[in-house]
């Protein structure tokens, strides 16, 4: 069975599940994403979007694969590049650190550690990029918009409150401790992935981690 994490680029930026090839809740501020959505172009906006971080920024994302199959990724970015953030109750993200918008895998790859190991390999990325931190805005309660990251699994994966809100935390991941985490990736992921399994392709909902 094969497994592998590589990073997000325009040539496989088809592989992202369909509903988060047109998102740009966080690409885009909400006047003008709701302008992409109403002209049917959400799409392009979303590949200029990764076009330009790539461009200017660097790597802003990782795919992972089993047997080929893409069955979750991960996207990140600094703030300055990803306007949604202004309008959270809890922003803005720290200087030092860079936003981790969102992340998703497949029904059937969940509670695996699959999203921890996805968040150290950005981690690994960024250090070595010269960041101290990765930050995130989750959501709490019970209904958890489908582009936010629920403040429950970024706290399973290590993240730590850094300004409460009741409903839109901000929570922070230290460098340095996710890097103290046991394993290397690559053996993290093999062990991990070992018992999944892959299946016909198709479009399934998503979930968080």
């Amino acid at each position: 069975m094969g497994r592998r994490i590589v990073p997000l680029t325009l040539d496989n930026l088809a592989d992202l599940p369909l509903p988060c090839r047109s998102c740009v809740f966080w690409e885009l501020d909400p006047v003008s994403g709701k302008a992409a959505e109403e002209s049917g172009k959400p799409e392009l906006e979303k590949e200029g979007w990764i076009s330009a971080v790539l461009l200017e920024w660097g790597s802003c994302g990782r795919v992972v694969y089993v047997d080929e199959r893409p069955v979750g990724y991960v996207l990140y970015a600094p703030p300055a590049y990803v306007p949604r953030s202004a309008s959270f109750p809890t922003s803005p993200v720290s200087p030092d650190a860079v936003q981790l918008m969102v992340s998703r895998l497949l029904p059937g790859y969940q509670r695996q550690g699959i999203g921890r190991v996805l968040v150290q390999t950005v981690v690994k990325d960024l250090v070595a990029r010269g960041f101290k931190a990765v930050e995130a805005f989750g959501a709490a309660g019970r209904e958890v918009p489908s582009c936010l990251l629920p403040a429950d699994h970024l706290r399973a994966v290590g993240f730590k409150t850094v300004r409460p809100h009741h409903r839109y935390p901000r929570l922070r991941l230290e460098a340095r401790s996710t890097l103290s985490w046991k394993g290397d990736v690559e053996t993290a992921l093999e062990r991990l992935l070992g018992g999944a399994r892959g299946g016909a392709r198709k479009e399934p909902a998503l979930r968080p981690f």
